[in-house]
């Protein structure tokens, strides 16, 4: 049964439709065209009333409602639908868009369930449920979990639209694999996934396998002290990294800068006494996080496992070098591990994972800012064009697409977005996110918690997406302030109710 008719001018990838009914944005629509079926998606829809399209009152709408009531064709339904290519094409995977636009006149009507599902569902090796097609429940949308190791991931929303959620759910459908995840959780949120196979690990820095300008951030020396910096470059020599004695090596290097007689060196003692106090004073505050004798932190990630790398506890400075410091070492690892599988070289193995990883950073416009360098930018950067090629690939999640850096954007194989409000927000995904089109992009707004648009390598079609909940994750959702108020009152007068019967009993017993 036909829904439509093309309208207007067409385009070989787009096509204006007249139809029986409103269509949704995000519906599936097929065309039948004299080169094949062509299957397409609803990116904007409208509709119109000849009776009230020159409305200036009330007086006149209370009038166009009646004349609307009695007219049956009064209604206009358009709808604007970007073309994804032939529909027996998709079913293998494959977009081909036609080169010689449908013609005006050409129905569309509805694809059938079969069609749907050999595109969203298909049964391949490698791909796994991830929800359910927002305007069709019925379909199940699968994605490719191959391309997000090889060709990277995207997760860009506003706070509490799902992001925590859907990866939970990558990391659940990997873990079922034995694939190895390594989380840098920066709020605590993942720590309580309860998955099997989960690795919790609370991260600490070696400050011995820094440099000095990694150690002069961990220790929190403020930016443009740039001679106590030098003073810590001087002091933070060979001999101290290997001392069994770290930190009391360090404050003796600091020291003989204090104390020495040279001229150039007297130019810098005020700053010296200063580094001595900046050493004492990470000592203490830092104790749990800055340890010399932890070894490779590295050696703590399990292949296999889902690694939760619990950042909360460091500072943002701290955390940009553990995470530099984490890229670094993961991308060399593979590097190695690739080197000695294809037979490059004839060294015994010195890597220590044998599988790909998949590597996920939250609050990435903390860590990948969009105005300024870091470490940690550097190498998911570095990730981003060299991954691929050795099986290390790269998720980023971040409510501040904006602030994220637009060349490691642009280098994500594929995008899940969900609702976000913001036009500058909008602008940075467009600018990522060629394929996606502004129609599609505008809709961001209208999305609600667990929707999202699927965009890239990972789908076989851009898909409006209502993602799985995942019922083991039990952090990352917004505390209710009201449920912890009652909660608290209710154990207060518990306790008063306690102690007033303790106090009874040992009246009784006086």
């Amino acid at each position: 049964m036909n829904t439509g008719f093309v309208i207007g001018e067409s385009k070989p990838t787009f096509v204006t439709a007249i139809t029986s009914r409103p269509l949704s944005v995000g519906e599936y629509i097929k065309i039948d065209s004299d080169e094949g079926e062509i299957l397409g998606l609803v990116e904007k829809s409208s509709v119109s009333s000849a009776a009230f399209a020159d409305v200036k009152n009330f007086d006149e709408a209370a009038e166009s409602t009646e004349i609307a009531e009695i007219n049956k064709r009064d209604k206009t339904y358009t709808a604007h639908i970007g073309i994804l290519g032939f529909l027996e094409n998709l079913r293998k995977g494959q977009s081909i868009i036609p080169a010689v636009p449908p013609i005006p006149g050409t129905p569309i009507s509805q694809p059938t369930k079969e069609d749907l599902e050999a595109i969203f569902s298909p049964q391949k090796e490698g791909w796994v449920k991830i929800g359910n097609l927002l305007r069709d429940k019925t379909i199940d949308v699968k994605i490719n979990l191959d391309k997000i190791v090889s060709r990277h991931l995207g997760i860009l929303a506003m706070t509490g639209m799902g992001k925590s959620n859907l990866v939970s759910l990558i990391t659940k459908q990997i873990g079922k694999l034995k694939g190895t995840v390594i989380i840098f959780d920066y709020h605590n949120d993942y720590t309580t996934l309860n998955i099997p196979r989960i690795n919790v690990i609370d991260a600490k820095i070696n400050p011995r396998l820094l440099d000095a300008d990694q150690l002069s951030e961990v220790l929190e020396i403020r930016d443009g002290a740039n001679v106590q910096q030098r003073v810590l470059r001087m002091a933070f020599t060979k001999h101290v990294k290997e001392s069994k004695e770290f930190w009391k090596k360090l404050e003796n290097e600091v020291e003989f800068i204090v104390n020495s007689e040279d001229k150039k060196i007297k130019e810098i003692r005020t700053s010296a006494y200063r580094v001595q106090d900046i050493i004492e004073e990470a000592q203490r505050r830092f104790e749990d996080i800055l340890d010399p004798d932890m070894g490779d932190p590295i050696s703590f990630i399990k292949e296999g496992r889902t690694n939760i790398l619990n950042i909360s506890e460091l500072s943002e400075k701290q955390a940009n070098v553990a995470l530099a410091f984490y890229l670094q070492q993961l991308l060399k690892d593979r590097k190695d591990a690739s080197i000695v599988k294809h037979g490059r070289t004839k060294k015994d193995r010195s890597y220590k994972f044998n599988s790909p990883i998949f590597v996920i950073i939250e609050e990435a416009h903390v860590f990948i800012p969009k105005d300024h360098d870091t470490s940690a930018k550097y190498w998911a950067a570095k990730i981003a064009r060299e991954g691929r090629k050795f099986g290390l690939g790269l998720g980023i999640v971040s409510q501040r697409p904006r602030s994220v850096d637009l060349n490691v954007l642009s280098q994500l194989g594929s995008f899940a977005i969900m609702k976000i409000i913001q036009e500058d927000d909008q602008r940075q995904i467009a600018a990522a996110t060629e394929s996606t089109s502004r129609e599609l992009i505008a809709q961001l707004t209208s999305l609600n918690v667990g929707d999202a648009v699927l965009v890239g390598q990972w789908t076989n079609l851009p898909s409006l997406v209502h993602v799985e909940e995942v019922k083991e994750k039990i952090m990352g959702a917004d505390q209710s302030a009201v449920n912890a108020w009652a909660n608290a009152e209710k154990m207060s007068e518990i306790a008063v109710e306690s102690t007033q019967g303790l106090v009874q009993k040992d009246l009784l017993l006086d």
